[in-house]
This record gives structure tokens, C-alpha cells and sequence, in this order.
């Protein structure tokens, strides 16, 4: 929906609310027109049911006012003596509408003194309940979001296995552009295929400030995977694949090597910014595939070796003759160790030769050579030709809108190209773009397949590790101490707080023991 849309649909809804409460707003000895002031009309209704004027906000707060207003409703109609069970299932499952049959048909009893505590010890419950997934929505939705590594394609600086929180006021929160959705769940409903959210209505992008002026090149980065379509809703032999809302799309984590207007290229798999090696901080270890020749004549203790380098298992061997043993992904550091042993002739780095399928745009270049290509900058301008088309047709067609909101048309007609019907050569970006990838240059799905990660997909920023899970390992280690209550970025290798965490804990206790004997020895 557009800003336009949206002003008019609230305007429908000022309109809505004046039709359905303005006898109550009479009855509680208010002025009929206060009902239909936009904003004013919240806080004369918190006055009415006796509820705080702050709760106003909480009504204007994507996610969190669906649950407020089923509580605005049971609130007014307990106010005016509706408090049967009925009445408060008849005010949700109607979404509000049977006030206006209470508003029309009943004689209305204002009960301004009503009691605002919990009836019973149910609704006590119900009431905690409400107050904590409020809280937890908005903690989730706009500072902190919970999150685990499924993949390893930045392994070693992220382990498959290690639990995240992700900042948002990094680069600031975005608001919720899917209004209507379960709280504090993503694209499904958890044990289920089914979606947890409503295509419409859909809010503008819009994004709060955040403590940072923007994303930085090395950066590790959640974002709204761009490409992403699934399979799985409602499935149906034949039936393509559900296209999300954009913050609904899955979640993936990468580095963020490349920023707007910056040329990236990729030459023998090491990254190049606008002509200049990339230089990553000390945590990042990129990863690339290895051959390991043998001599086929000294024995090699290969799993103390493995152990000793907390590297992955070979992944087989190269040849019949089962003198090279392949590797999938080996730091630089281990692969010189490798070289070194004893038994070992050659530790060779695979580098990608010629064309490879699937790359972005087209499979002209592979995997570790690659470009040089732009990575647009909103407000700057490039050449609209055949030749650039396809880097920037994606953008155009599916991430960027027209001036009043709508989906652009693009066509081509031999030679030319039309944008919303105008003939053009250029094209101006309206927002940043970012080139995610891997450390683990081989096992990696990244830009360099689906290529650019729109400003408005940036979901926000890994900034600890609070635990770490090994699910190949047995028994107490399983856990990765060594990992738990960890920074994900800073200067140096990461440090364990897991051991400061339990002396502060434990202090905690122990003064809160002292602190309430000593109280309870002065009552």
C-alpha cells in the first residue's frame, strides 16, 4: 500500500470508530465529536476505560496493536458493563464490530470506578501473559531478534550451531512492512506449514534511526534473503512457490564485503574494492577448497592432524589412485600446516576456471573470478543499455517502485528499452544496495549467485554469541564453551564473558539472600 492508501484506509478506520462508539463516548460524559478526532479520540478512550494515555502508542505500533485492540475492546466493554464471557468472545471474534450493537441497542452504563484488577486467578494469568508478549514483541521487533547459524558458509568466524542476538538499533529498526502477522515468529506457524502472517495490508518501508551511520565494508549482516520463494505453504503438486512480503523472506547471515558505489571483482578468489585487495579483520578466516597430494609413503595421523586443526574431514579422494586427498574448506593458516606435515607433497588451492551455471547475472564468470561490477548507490545514475540490463533489471522490476509507489514496467523491443513506458538510456537508484558473501568461498550461497541485498532487505547486526551447540559432539560437549557469551565482531579473537556472567549471577543470589534475611530480621 502506498502512503496515500494508508492515509485514506486510516481515515476509513476514524470513521469506523466514530460510527460504533460515539454513544458510549456520550455516555461517559464526553463530547459526541471527540469519536471521530484521529490520534485524540485514542486518548479520550484510555480516560473513558481508565487506562494509562501511553497505551495511545501502543495502538500505533505495527504487530503490537493486534494485540491491543482486541484488549481496547474487552476494555470498553467491561467499562460499560459487558463482562460476561459472551459479551468478551463476542468483541473478539467480531474484531470490535458487536460494540456497535451494544453502542445502538443497549442502555449504556458508565462505570468509571469499575475495579481494573483481574477478576479471578485466570484472568490474572491471561493479563501477565498479555503484558509479557507485548513487552517481548516490541523487545524482538525493534532492539533485539534471536537467532541461530543453519549454515557454514561463514564458518569459523560463525559456527553451524552458535545462537545469535541480532542488533537492530545497529542500523536501525525497521518497521514492520507486514501489519498483520503472528508475534515473534517469521514466515510460519511454529510445527506447521502454514504462513503466519496476511500479504495485506502492507506498510512503506520505513526505517527508525540507528546508533550507526551505516553498514561498514566486513561487516557480518542479518538480511531478508531477496531471491527467496518457497515451496512448502499450502503445498500443491504443480503449484509454484509463495513470493513473501520482504520481511517475511528468510533470514540469512553473510559479510558484507562491498557498499554502495564501491566496484567489487573477484580475482582468484580474493576480493577486490574499487581496484584494492579487501582487507578483513583479524576474526574473518575465508575458507577455499584444497587438493592435498601424498606420497603415498609416510604415514599420516590424519585424525590427531584434523583435531589439532579444527578443520572439516576430507571430503574424499581426487584421484583412482588415492594420492590427493580434496578438501572443501581449509583456511590459508591450516593449509600451510598442511604443507608442512611430513607425507604431504602439495597443498594446491582449487580456483575456478571459465564459465560457471548459475552465476549473477550470467554464467560468463565463476565463483572466484569475477566482474568487476557495480554495486549501486541511491541517488546515482548508470547507463540503461543491453549490455548493463541485466546487472540492474532485477532492481528495477522487483526492489524499486515508480514515483507514485507502483511497480515499474520495464520492456525491450529490440534495442530499445522502455521504463513505464518512456524510452530510456539511464536509470537512478532509489536506495543502497550492499554484495554479501561467505568466508567459506566454496560453500557459500551469496551475492555472487543471486547478486545485490537491498537496503530494505538489511534486517540488522550479529553483536554476541550466547550459546553454542554442537550437535555432533556428546554429552557436556556438545556445548562450545569456549564460544558461549562471545562478541561477534571487536579487535582480537573473540573471549568467552560465560565465567564473568556466573560471578556476577552468583553475586546476585547471594546479595538478594542477605538482602531479605536482613529484611525479614528488621520487620
Amino acid at each position: 500500500m502506498t502512503l496515500y492508501q494508508w492515509f485514506v484506509f486510516f481515515l476509513l478506520v476514524q470513521v469506523v470508530h466514530f460510527l460504533g462508539t460515539w454513544k458510549l463516548y456520550e455516555a461517559a460524559g464526553r463530547k459526541k465529536w471527540e469519536a471521530a478526532i484521529p490520534v485524540y479520540n485514542a486518548i479520550v478512550l484510555m480516560k473513558i476505560i481508565s487506562r494509562p494515555t501511553w497505551w495511545t502508542l501502543l495502538l500505533f505500533i505495527p504487530i503490537i496493536n493486534l494485540i491491543m485492540f482486541p484488549v481496547i475492546w474487552v476494555e470498553t466493554l467491561r467499562t460499560f458493563g459487558k463482562r460476561s464471557q459472551l459479551d468478551t468472545f463476542l468483541g473478539i471474534v467480531t474484531c470490535g464490530l458487536y460494540i456497535y450493537y451494544v453502542n445502538y441497542t443497549q442502555k449504556l452504563e458508565y462505570n468509571a470506578e469499575r475495579s481494573l484488577h483481574p477478576a479471578n486467578k485466570t484472568a490474572d494469568t491471561v493479563s501477565s501473559l498479555l503484558f509479557a508478549i507485548i513487552v517481548a514483541t516490541f523487545v524482538h521487533t525493534y532492539f533485539v531478534q534471536p537467532y541461530t547459524i543453519p549454515t557454514s558458509s561463514l564458518e569459523k568466524s560463525l559456527l553451524v550451531g552458535d545462537f545469535l542476538f541480532v542488533s537492530k538499533v545497529n542500523y536501525g529498526a525497521r518497521v514492520p512492512m507486514t501489519t498483520v502477522a503472528l508475534p515473534m515468529v517469521h514466515d510460519s506457524i511454529p510445527m506447521t506449514k502454514r504462513k503466519s502472517y496476511l500479504n495485506w495490508p502492507q506498510l512503506p518501508y520505513f526505517r527508525l534511526p540507528g546508533i550507526e551511520d551505516k553498514i561498514k565494508r566486513t561487516d557480518i549482516v542479518v538480511f531478508n534473503w531477496p531471491v527467496d520463494t518457497v515451496h512448502y505453504f499450502f503445498e500443491t503438486k504443480g503449484k509454484p512457490g509463495v513470493i513473501k512480503p520482504i520481511d517475511k523472506e528468510s533470514n540469512y547471515v553473510k559479510r558484507c564485503v562491498g557498499i554502495p558505489g564501491d566496484s567489487l571483482a573477484i580475482k582468484d578468489g580474493y576480493i577486490y574494492i574499487n581496484g584494492q585487495k579487501l582487507a578483513l579483520p583479524e576474526r574473518a578466516k575465508p575458507q577455499y577448497s584444497y587438493a592435498v597430494a601424498l606420497d603415498g609413503k609416510t604415514p599420516i595421523d590424519f585424525e590427531s592432524l584434523l583435531k589439532e586443526l579444527d578443520i572439516t574431514d576430507p571430503v574424499g579422494f581426487k584421484s583412482e589412485l588415492k594420492d590427493t586427498l580434496y578438501f572443501k574448506a581449509l583456511t590459508g593458516a591450516n593449509a600451510q600446516r598442511l604443507k608442512n606435515t611430513p607425507g604431504i607433497t602439495a597443498v594446491t588451492r582449487e580456483i575456478a576456471k571459465g564459465s560457471e551455471y548459475g552465476i549473477f547475472p550470467d554464467s560468463k564468470w565463476n565463483r572466484d573470478n569475477y566482474g568487476p561490477i557495480y554495486i549501486p548507490e541511491k541517488g546515482k545514475t548508470v547507463p540503461l543499455n543491453l549490455e548493463s540490463l541485466p546487472f540492474y533489471e532485477r532492481i528495477i522490476t522487483t526492489y524499486e517502485k515508480d514515483d507514485n509507489g507502483n511497480k515499474n514496467d520495464l520492456k525491450v523491443t529490440g534495442n530499445e528499452i522502455r521504463l513505464n513506458g518512456k524510452v530510456v538510456n539511464s536509470y537512478t537508484f532509489k536506495q543502497n544496495y550492499y554484495w554479501m558473501m561467505g568466508d567459506n568461498r566454496h560453500n557459500s550461497e551469496d551475492s555472487r549467485y543471486w547478486g545485490y541485498v537491498p537496503e530494505d532487505h538489511i534486517v540488522g547486526k550479529p553483536v554476541f554469541i550466547w550459546m553454542s551447540w554442537d550437535a555432533n559432539a556428546k554429552g557436556l560437549n556438545k556445548v562450545r564453551w569456549n564460544r558461549v557469551f562471545t562478541t561477534v565482531s571487536g579487535e582480537g579473537q573473540p573471549q568467552s564473558y560465560f565465567k564473568i556472567f556466573l560471578i556476577l549471577l552468583a553475586a546476585f543470589f547471594v546479595g538478594e539472600y542477605f538482602w531479605k534475611k536482613r529484611k525479614a530480621k528488621n520487620s
